[in-house]
């Protein structure tokens, strides 16, 4: 039997890992991060449970990398702690790679093997071919895997691109050529199912940066995710164009650049580029600079620039700042903070609601339509997208012609099983989203999470006092001293009543009372709860510190 098991990305955007596992074999498919929801406070970032992979830990034989974003390689360093197995990517991909291992001082014992678009991987019962396919990234590639009970086409993150200036183009032959020799499983990217119609073609992204620089007089500020290195070729291009001089700002696109010219995927002349501090050196009309910060991340360089603190780029009249990608839901108020202060500072802001400035890395429903199209598989499993996405892919599958019972719609931790039988979803693992709090990996539970929302809503009050060990008698307090929490009332009577309780409480404890302090402890905190909540509808955390002298 066949084992195919999703640890992550199937329900929610990001954490993409998938399992694939025959007998005494397994392969893992990517191994993503997700950034924090808005109840994560302090969370770092998020990644998947590996439970079930540390208990088979010994069958890991390969992990492969479809491409270079962090939903798909952000958890790597984390899993490669706890599982030293070979990992397999494009040479951008790897080159993204090796930076991230680096910095966490797993370089030295990675095991990194290079593999192209068109070439063949032997891992065990499994045999993988690797295809190239358009993205938002260069090097991204989809998989046909062979496996003893058929063919299973996996795209990873795609769109149909025929536009050659990119690199990126899919290569829709391939699949087909797979389609004609039998597809029992198609497993297909489903971020953008909700999107009718076709992707915008880059040529046309490029057509409206070029429009938008004719028209400026000052500098330009083009904001965009670092790893889009079709992107800043095209404002490379453009630079070049208009003979201006180009500055790569912010540590992200910085790296993305250094390997991509290494790599050859950007071709930036030697005499164009200029560091950040020779900007005042020429006019402004000819001077392009590329940052990060379109979603508005409150370290990046935009931030910086938007905030007037960053040490080099002051914002002028006249200057046009571009944010060529799209609003990632859940940014939005960080970048429309972004946008104002950009403003008010005299700047022009370009960016998506108001011009073609980004193109999507992810297919439409007519692209997806052709990839079921290409591939003709027996069975169909949607992937990589929330629950409401893998719905409508399962739907419009079915309207393509395949039965509603070969429709695999699976969540996180399902096993979806394949044997002489066919294709059916089967029992469940252990899975789950674990999260990495500076140092700390999986240390973090709903309960510090929800103590830190009440810190954040309700503050804290801290009750000390010292009491004599042998008489019970109050040495010193009780002292009242709160955080994010104000004491007030009309009466004004608030702290000396709260004061008294604690008063009244701690006569009221006989001193042959067992474990005193804890019980002295305990009543306080639900005393002072109540009285807070009764009189002006709060509810700090009550932390009563007791020193017995």
């Amino acid at each position: 039997m066949l084992k195919i098991i999703p640890l992550g990305g199937l329900g929610e955007i990001g954490l993409n890992m998938m399992v694939f596992e025959y007998k005494d074999t397994i392969i893992l498919i990517d191994t993503g991060l997700m950034f924090p929801e808005d109840y994560m406070l302090g969370i770092d970032i998020v990644i998947p449970d590996i439970a079930y992979l540390k208990q088979t830990k010994s069958s890991v034989s390969g992990i492969i990398l479809t491409h270079a974003h962090e939903d798909h390689i952000g958890a790597l360093p984390y899993l490669l702690r706890e599982i030293n197995a070979p990992v397999f990517g494009t040479a951008f991909t790897l080159g993204i790679v090796k930076h991230k291992l680096e910095e966490h001082g797993l370089l030295e014992t990675a095991t990194l093997h290079e593999i192209g678009p068109k070439e063949m991987l032997n891992i065990g019962p499994f045999n993988i071919n690797f295809l190239r396919v358009g993205h938002s990234v260069v090097d991204g590639v989809g998989l046909a895997i062979r496996t003893p009970v058929g063919l299973i086409v996996h795209t990873g993150d795609f769109k149909i691109s025929y536009d050659s200036s990119s690199g990126m183009i899919t290569d829709v032959s391939g699949f087909a050529q797979y389609g004609d020799k039998g597809v029992l499983a198609l497993l297909s990217d489903s971020t953008n199912v909700e999107k009718e119609g076709h992707t915008i073609s880059g040529k046309q992204v490029g057509e409206s940066l070029r429009n938008i620089l004719s028209k400026s007089s000052g500098r330009i500020i083009v904001a965009l995710f670092a790893s889009n290195v079709a992107r800043i070729q095209k404002i490379v291009d453009i630079a070049k164009e208009r003979g201006c001089k180009i500055v790569f700002n912010g540590r992200s696109v910085e790296l993305t650049v250094q390997i991509a010219k290494k790599l050859n995927y950007l071709n930036v002349m030697d005499n164009m580029e200029i560091t950040v501090d020779r900007i005042n050196d020429f006019p402004d009309d000819k001077i392009i600079i590329v940052t990060t910060g379109s979603q508005g991340e409150p370290m990046s360089a935009l931030a910086r620039i938007a905030a007037g603190t960053h040490k080099q780029v002051k914002i002028k009249d006249n200057d046009t700042v571009i944010l060529s990608s799209k609003f990632i839901p859940g940014n939005e108020k960080a970048i429309a903070h972004i946008i104002n202060n950009l403003y008010r500072q005299g700047a022009d802001v370009i960016y998506e609601k108001i011009s073609d400035i980004h193109v999507s890395g992810h297919a439409f429903r007519e692209e997806l339509k052709l990839m079921i199209n290409l591939t003709r598989p027996k069975y169909f499993i949607p992937i990589h997208g929330e629950y409401r996405h893998l719905v409508l892919h399962s739907r419009l599958a079915q309207s393509m012609g395949i039965k509603k019972e070969r429709v695999l719609l699976a969540e996180d931790g399902q096993i979806i099983e394949f044997d002489k039988k066919g294709g059916r979803i089967g029992d469940s693992v252990e899975t789950g989203r674990v999260l990495v709090d500076g140092k700390g990996v999986g240390d973090v539970g709903r309960s510090v999470l929800k103590e830190r929302r009440n810190l954040s809503e309700d503050g804290i009050v801290v009750v000390a006092m010292a009491i004599h060990e042998k008489t019970g008698a109050l040495v010193h307090g009780p002292e009242i001293i709160s955080k994010g929490f104000v004491f007030f009332s009309e009466a004004g009577h608030i702290l000396d009543d709260a004061q008294s309780i604690v008063l009244d409480i701690v006569q009221k404890v006989g001193v042959d009372e067992p474990d005193r302090i804890e019980v002295i402890k305990s009543r306080i905190q639900t005393a002072l709860r109540k009285y807070f909540n009764f009189t002006i509808k709060r509810r700090p955390i009550i932390l009563p510190v007791i020193i017995e002298v």
